[in-house]
């Protein structure tokens, strides 16, 4: 629709946006060398989050939304996914999501099993198991399904009796999967969607067991259902950044979730995104280039402004895995990558911008 090199003016934008297209990304002239890959691929991205609408959106009240021939088409868009992973085994987890309000539910289903299965394959988990980790995780909400939309997608908090109703979705979800009468969802796969609001220390739903007796499936699902949501723009609240995600679920180490878990999950998640900009401990400004496999908070930048906020005629290649002298102290937002931008304009042009 629009080729590459083309200038976005306000007429494009907003032809995009009635098109449907919520997000586009843009060439940057202070990152000429920056790419950044998905973990899979956008046509199987697409065919996943189609698979996941047909499982999700709008079944007859108590009758499964499953049948042979979608439980075949979602076990051969598992299969493609786990293909790809395997392929791109030293990706790290890089993309920034951003998604709209009607396609959240069946985007999050996608995001959460491709979590999933990345975890796995950082267990040494077999394609058997990680086919059905990959089932259940796509299939981790399916009791919601069952819900009722005006509680579902209500524009806020919910109250404690709204909770109480979602609070069933796991069993809802449960009984689906394990009626299907088909072997094409295993017992492990369904207990997936039971378990996944369970949690190490019993604060969990909807049983309050605890600590082994969640199978790893299930807890591996909860760790990426609880980053994916943390992660992404909700009506009532604006998304955590990943850094701050990926900190707080370090912390649940061994309290909502097993320690060994979270960290093989983490070892394949960038704190900080390809593209961030970010404030050093020295007070000057570096864009994130890439981040190492295993080294979620360490990532290898190029220092682009000094601590003035002038841009550096030659810019400084750190890679933080390999010292020790300067940290990472903040993600800075779009509105304070742009104020530095514009006051290195105006001292090239010699005028104030407006």
């Amino acid at each position: 629709m629009l080729n590459r090199g083309v200038v976005l003016n306000q007429k494009y934008i907003e032809r995009l946006s009635r098109l449907g297209i919520p997000v586009i990304y843009i060439f940057n002239e202070d990152l000429p060398d920056l790419y950044v890959e998905d973990v899979i691929d956008e046509k199987t991205r697409a065919a996943a989050i189609n698979t996941a609408k047909k499982i999700l959106k709008n079944p007859d009240s108590g009758k499964s939304p499953l049948n042979w021939s979608l439980l075949q088409e979602t076990r051969s868009t598992i299969g493609e996914i786990i293909e790809q992973l395997i392929e791109n085994r030293s990706l790290m987890v890089n993309m920034i999501d951003i998604r709209s309000f009607d396609d959240y539910l069946f985007a999050h289903s996608v995001n959460v099993c491709v979590l999933s299965l990345i975890t796995g394959l950082s267990l040494n988990y077999d394609r058997c198991q990680l086919m059905d980790l990959g089932m259940g995780a796509l299939m981790h909400d399916i009791g919601k399904t069952l819900i009722p939309s005006q509680i579902l997608n209500k524009p806020g908090p919910l109250n404690d009796r709204e909770f109480n109703v979602v609070k069933q979705h796991p069993i809802y979800g449960y009984t689906i999967l394990t009626g299907t009468g088909s072997s094409y969802v295993k017992k492990t796969s369904a207990l997936v969607a039971l378990q996944h609001h369970e949690r190490y220390n019993g604060e969990g739903y909807p049983k309050g067991i605890t600590g082994k007796d969640i199978h790893e499936f299930s807890q591996i699902v909860g760790i990426a259902d609880v980053y994916d949501a943390m992660t992404v723009d909700r009506v009532y609240r604006k998304a955590n950044p990943p850094n701050e995600a990926c900190e707080m679920l370090a912390a649940s180490g061994d309290y909502f979730f097993d320690y060994k878990l979270v960290q093989y999950f983490l070892n394949n998640i960038a704190a900080y995104p390809a593209g961030s900009i970010v404030r050093l401990s020295s007070g000057k400004t570096a864009v994130v280039m890439e981040t190492p496999r295993g080294f979620s908070f360490y990532p290898r930048i190029k220092v682009i402004y000094d601590a003035e906020g002038n841009k550096l005629a030659k810019p400084v290649d750190i890679d933080m895995a390999e010292q020790n002298t300067v940290t990472i102290t903040q993600a800075l937002e779009h509105e304070e990558v742009e104020a530095l931008k514009q006051k290195n304009r105006e001292q090239a042009t010699g005028q104030i911008i407006p």
